[in-house]
């Protein structure tokens, strides 16, 4: 079985963790804060803090901003659950738009849903594909939307308009418009969970980008505090002579990323560039270059209008084809010995959604994406053999179940 999506590790990686390993500091240290510098320096903003997964960056982020109980954060249909259980868990209610083809948000849709409860929109780049990020800053900083915007507090006063905050779980490498993703609105969340394109295992970090007047140094230390339970110091400081006080000035939370599991992303980062970002192209570029002689094949989007994927995961649409069938073609698919997927199920399918009264017939849009969908594995151990294998399989598998 080719797997879909397994973890990147090569003598980098277990030489980064072993050095963690010896020099007898396994928690929030060093290797957290390399991390930290090299993804800032990767993303061309100045400040990033490193947490233990991207859930409990957007929670962050937004309990930063005062996003609380009365408000509501507009959001995508077509997303990972994360994406509404950060604003769930804060009492925030999330409001879903629906997705264009690219399956990013239609923004086309999202003025329509602003209006003086709005405190937040959180875009979600699927599959590594930059949302129209100028198009949504411009609408949350237009005049007519400022003006419906009611500020809570002192930080929310400061901003004057709607946070814009993107979950970029997928997108760590992607461009838009010659910027990098980290730094194509207020705040940036990239994912660092074992199937991403960088890995810490579990992690995830927080880029800000912050305009002026915000100081995004000062709103790094107040977040790093907060993500250690608000206490002053943290436990590498205090492991040194003399620095063993503290205080706690904030109900913050436990969410802070350690240094095992940071080596394991600073390993990667290092050659994500020159090495892994580039592979993971070549295996779209094999995919597409096969795909597209097919009147039935759907490529997902990848590079257009100044906008570049990151080559996260491989959105084959599968066009004239019900769910059904879908499904059909993945069981064939994988009784040929190659593991796929479906990103996503939209929220509004999901018990929790549903109980909630989201309905999918009101996305169109994401339940025909959704509906024909399937993802096809794509990272830098696979060989030009299985990618053919994955192909191969594909093909066969749609003649199986349509053509037969």
């Amino acid at each position: 079985m080719i797997p879909f999506s397994p973890p990147y590790i090569d003598e980098d990686v277990i030489n980064e963790v072993l050095d963690s390993l010896n020099s007898g500091w396994i928690t929030t240290g060093p290797k957290v804060k390399a991390l930290e510098k090299e993804v800032a320096g990767f993303t061309g903003v100045e400040n990033v803090l490193c947490v233990n997964s991207a859930t409990s960056a957007m929670m962050l982020m937004l309990h930063w901003f005062g996003v609380g109980s009365g408000d509501e954060v507009i959001i995508p249909a077509y997303t990972y659950c994360a994406t509404a259980l950060a604003v769930m868990h804060l009492g925030a209610v999330p409001v879903m738009a629906d997705c264009d083809e690219n399956f990013c948000i239609d923004v086309t849709k999202l003025k329509k849903l602003i209006n003086e409860k709005t405190k937040a929109v959180v875009p979600v780049d699927i599959g590594g594909y930059p949302c129209d990020y100028d198009e949504i800053n411009n609408i949350v900083s237009s005049s007519e939307v400022t003006a419906l915007f009611r500020p809570a507090n002192e930080v929310q006063s400061k901003l004057g308009r709607i946070f814009v905050m993107s979950d970029s779980a997928h997108s760590i490498g992607a461009f838009y418009k010659g910027k990098k993703s980290g730094s194509l609105c207020d705040v940036s969340v990239f994912s660092f969970h074992a199937v991403k394109n960088v890995t810490t295992a579990e992690g995830g970090a927080i880029c800000l980008d912050l305009p002026a007047p915000f100081d995004n140094s000062e709103i790094y230390s107040w977040l790093r505090l907060l993500s250690l339970n608000g206490q002053t110091k943290d436990a590498f400081t205090k492991s040194k002579g003399g620095n063993w006080k503290y205080d706690i000035v904030y109900p913050g939370f436990k969410i802070n990323l350690n240094d095992l599991c940071a080596a394991v992303g600073l390993a990667q980062i290092r050659k994500y560039s020159d090495d892994l970002l580039i592979r993971r192209k070549e295996i779209f570029g094999k995919y597409n270059s096969f795909f597209s002689e097919f009147d039935w094949a759907q490529m997902p989007p990848f590079q257009n209008s100044g906008r570049e994927s990151s080559y996260h995961i491989y959105l084959l649409r599968i066009n004239g084809i019900s769910e059904e069938q879908r499904d059909s073609i993945i069981d064939q698919i994988n009784a040929r010995g190659v593991a796929v997927n479906v990103h996503f199920i939209p929220l509004p399918m999901l018990k929790i959604f549903r109980e909630r009264n989201y309905d999918i017939s009101n996305f169109p849009v994401s339940y025909d994406n959704y509906s024909r969908v399937i993802t096809l594995p794509v990272y830098p151990q696979l060989s030009d053999n299985d990618i053919e294998t994955v192909i191969k399989a594909v093909k066969e598998s749609y003649e199986a179940v349509i053509l037969s």
